[in-house]
């Protein structure tokens, strides 16, 4: 099946248009709770993920090790994060969001979350699994480019 480029074309300015609202959303909401955005989103990502190291927030934020440091360091002085020995690697030390330290966050998504879960409610199984593979394969698509922009390329 030949894909319609002018359709292709429409996708990719509306995604553009998600990344930028994105963005503006992040900056809103840390603005709101006096965090930058890049702490804000390694919240969401220790969030997501259960816990982080220092490593794996280094390498998907594209910060140095000494200013990923500072950045769980400012986390952990506001009360967000803690950290704590990896229990398979005990010379290793990650990081979990602290009980209860970002509720006033998550509600300050609520009403937006209230919204697009609406939204997508109104889509078949059928359709929800294609936006799933779309959403999922863009996402890959983007950490790679990423990737290659931090290497240079």
């Amino acid at each position: 099946m030949a894909a319609n480029f002018k359709a292709v074309g429409r996708i990719g300015n509306i995604v553009r248009r998600m990344g930028a609202q994105s963005v503006i959303v992040s900056q809103t909401v840390a603005s709101r709770f006096g965090l930058n955005t890049t702490d804000l989103e390694c919240l969401d990502l220790i969030q997501l993920e259960g816990s982080a190291s220092a490593g794996r927030l280094a390498a998907v934020t594209g910060l140095s090790s000494g200013a990923t440091t500072a950045l769980i360091d400012r986390l952990e002085r506001a009360g967000y994060v803690e950290r704590f020995d990896d229990p398979a690697d005990r010379r290793r030390v990650l990081v979990r969001i602290r009980k209860g330290s970002i509720d006033e966050i998550a509600k300050a998504y609520v009403p937006m979350q209230k919204r697009m879960f609406a939204l997508w409610s109104r889509y078949s199984e059928a359709d929800l699994a294609v936006i799933e593979d779309f959403l999922s394969r863009s996402l890959d698509a983007s950490v790679e480019s990423v990737a290659e922009l931090r290497d240079g390329g």
